[in-house]
């Protein structure tokens, strides 16, 4: 091509093939042209391919990752009437409300804290307790807590950013009681708070020791505890005693997860968990405790930050309340992918394999994920290809994600609803017969 075609012509012919907006594309019009003026045509296609896979959208996880952080952690379902809400407003008085009570009010059911406040994530409720509570002073944390978690974010950097000095006590491996003692008893330590932190993504194994909650809750200053992964009861009632029968057992690895109501029991004064992990809710950050400490937190200029919106709240609102009513296993994703038996995933995966006319059923194991219980998994049942698939099933209309093993493509059904089966059907098929 001598000249290159005309942004307007160009960006008319993307129209033809591509359900973007009209400005979208005379964006990627502009930009093949001035890119590439030979090949204009092409690339504008690529751009425009790319826009609209890079936009946030449905996909199947078949990838066996229960809490996939890179799929959005824990699914839920996002759609409302339309209407505005009662944010912040009393209907029964007429007049302005908080947007924080009626979820702290469940939350001090379901976890037996005296008060509550809920923030935008984890990493900013950690760092408003800490601004909120240490600001200019110390907070002593054991040396094998003093973590990273994903994006490269850690709890030194966290600290700094607040405004507290961290003080590493004990070993990598062993802290024990009188390790904090000494912190908070160094008459150049001026410890605010202790701070235990949830691992998150490793386990330590062999010769280690860390001292728990209720030790640490004889210490003469407050006790933070960050559980991380949101379980709200170890105890699990919403498995052993739901309200329509099919009762299921806690298995083991719940039993053992730090979980708020025991820490709380244990002696913590502060709890800061995940809404989006074990919680199986949206994105947020909780803060539960003693009334005077979370008071502190919500008065602090940073509460204004960090505030969720009125979305999230009503969609943590109602994982609570399902808590609550012990039916989470039946209305929260999360659950019932943990709660489904194997044999029910053996089952489904057979009729998927009938159904394409491709694939071997497969015995599996799925995660958790997102950071919860790092060394477990749980038996799964899943789909197998031989060769790598994941490119093709990535580009399916709605696209799936799986994960290969040893030159095998899995499809791992613990982290598929059964609704999207018809989806794993479809994209199956325009594999051909692998």
């Amino acid at each position: 091509m001598s000249h290159p075609p005309s942004v307007d012509a160009l960006a008319r012919d993307l129209a033809t093939r591509h359900d973007l907006p009209h400005a979208v594309l005379v964006d990627c019009a502009r930009r093949a042209i001035s890119e590439r003026p030979t090949d204009a045509v092409a690339h504008a296609e690529r751009l425009a391919d790319g826009m609209h896979r890079a936009l946030l959208a449905d996909v199947v996880n078949a990838t066996g990752v229960l809490l996939h952080t890179n799929l959005g952690r824990a699914p839920l379902p996002m759609s409302t009437s339309g209407r505005p809400s009662a944010l912040e407003f009393d209907l029964a008085t007429g007049s302005r409300g908080s947007r924080q009570d009626p979820v702290a009010h469940l939350l001090r059911i379901l976890t037996g804290a005296e008060s509550a406040v809920v923030v935008n994530n984890n990493a900013a409720a950690v760092m408003l307790v800490l601004a909120a509570l240490a600001h200019g002073r110390s907070v002593a944390v054991s040396r094998g807590e003093s973590v990273e978690i994903g994006g490269g974010f850690r709890v030194p950097d966290v600290m700094e950013q607040s405004g507290a000095t961290l003080v590493d006590v004990g070993t990598t491996n062993r802290t024990r009681l009188a390790d904090y003692a000494r912190a908070i008893d160094s008459p150049t330590g001026d410890v605010a708070l202790v701070m235990k932190v949830h691992p998150s993504n490793f386990a330590q194994i062999g010769f280690v020791e860390s001292t728990p909650v209720v030790d640490l809750a004889t210490l003469p200053v407050p006790v933070v505890v960050d559980i991380g992964s949101g379980l709200l009861d170890n105890d699990c009632p919403w498995l052993t005693a739901r309200p329509r029968g099919g009762n299921v057992p806690v298995p083991g690895w719940l039993r053992t997860e730090p979980a708020a109501r025991q820490v709380l029991a244990d002696g913590a004064d502060l709890i800061t968990f995940s809404g989006d992990k074990l919680l199986g809710g949206p994105q947020c950050g909780i803060i539960a405790g003693r009334a005077d400490l979370v008071a502190a937190c919500a008065t602090h200029p940073l509460m204004r930050a960090l505030r969720p919106g009125g979305h999230t709240l009503q969609l943590l609102q109602e994982a609570l309340l399902h808590f609550a009513a012990r039916t989470a296993c039946e209305a929260l994703p999360f659950w019932r992918m943990l709660t489904t038996d194997t044999d029910t995933l053996a089952r489904r995966a057979g009729e998927i394999i009938s159904a394409a006319g491709c694939g071997r059923p497969i015995g599996t194991t799925s995660l958790v994920g997102a950071g919860s219980a790092p060394d477990t998994t749980i038996d799964s049942h899943g789909i197998a290809l031989d060769g790598d698939h994941t490119a093709t099933l990535r580009g399916h209309a709605v696209p799936v994600i799986a994960r290969t093993s040893e030159g095998t493509t899995i499809l791992d059904l613990r982290s598929v609803d059964p609704d999207d089966d018809g989806i794993i059907i479809d994209a199956l098929r325009s594999l051909g017969a692998p």
